[in-house]
């Protein structure tokens, strides 16, 4: 899951069954499936417990029946364990039935719509602005990963580093809404492969002399990585995460000074809460890193 840095876009309120999309994937919250959930539980149970032997804390800061916007930053290539196990927790401590959606980088639907129908089941909508603010309106709460594809494949030397490239919308979608930013930290996920290095400059040149995108998507990014089951994996494709403990933290919400339209429209103090924001989550990843060292 990811998002996008169009959240910028002026809130028009949907209709929450748009039909953008065939069979309307991703464009509707109605898809989400407390029973298709419930199946998965004991899957994700035995991954949480025996492969990635997570540990995790700080879930008190989320009260019972609190709206919040969940913001995290993603590790492990497209696997993406840390996101998964974060999820299952939420399952874990508030149940199936709260309302959580996650918000899913536009390319994964058009790559595979099999496996984007069966995410959106488990609460996964598209990244977009309409969607976004739609979750929010009915009053449920959302997971968002700003950094997304950069994020997941930055190098393995980065992995301690919390990376939004400078992707402000989830911001001025907070700021907007008047919910509470909670960040979600998380070390270990980033072990689970080795990034080496970023090619897309390469790729990009490549395209511009006439090479397409697959899919005619702009992938952002194309890793070079150690990990299975490929060895050597290049480019933004699947990889199965190396059996590494994962420690994940809940931590406490950020309350802005001032909320409303006005607000999310004033460009430096919209800077200063997201620099804010990024400051806070490096300063708790530093010490959950150390605790763990």
């Amino acid at each position: 899951m990811g998002y996008d840095k169009k959240l910028v876009a002026p809130y028009q309120k949907p209709s929450v069954n748009q039909t953008q999309q065939p069979n309307n994937s991703g464009w509707s919250l109605d898809q989400r499936d407390p029973q298709t959930i419930e199946l998965f539980m004991p899957i994700w149970e035995w991954f949480y417990r025996y492969y990635f032997r997570v540990k995790t804390d700080g879930w008190h800061q989320i009260s019972a029946h609190e709206q919040v916007l969940l913001v995290g930053s993603h590790n492990g290539g497209l696997a993406t364990p840390d996101m998964i196990m974060t999820m299952y927790d939420w399952f874990r401590h508030f149940g199936t039935k709260r309302p959580v959606y996650g918000l899913m980088h536009p390319s994964v639907w058009q790559f595979n719509p099999e496996l984007a129908q069966l995410a959106a089941k488990t609460g996964a909508i598209i990244a977009h602005p309409k969607m976004a603010f739609a979750a929010l309106e009915n009053k449920a709460s959302l997971l968002v990963y700003p950094g997304g594809a950069q994020d997941l494949f930055r190098p393995y030397s980065q992995r301690h580093q919390i990376n939004f490239v400078g992707r402000k919308g989830f911001i001025k979608l907070a700021l907007r809404t008047k919910v509470p930013i909670v960040p979600v930290i998380s070390i270990g996920a980033h072990d689970t492969l080795f990034v080496l290095g970023d090619l897309y400059p390469i790729v990009k040149q490549l395209h511009e002399w006439g090479m397409p995108w697959i899919n005619n998507v702009d992938p952002e990014i194309f890793p070079i990585y150690l990990g299975l089951p490929w060895g050597i994996g290049i480019g933004p494709i699947p990889n199965i995460p190396l059996p590494v403990k994962i420690h994940t933290r809940v931590c406490t919400p950020i309350i802005f000074d001032n909320y409303g339209k006005e607000a999310a429209k004033d460009r430096n103090y919209v800077d200063d809460c997201y620099n804010l924001v990024v400051k806070k989550m490096q300063q708790e990843l530093n010490i959950l890193v150390t605790e763990n060292s």
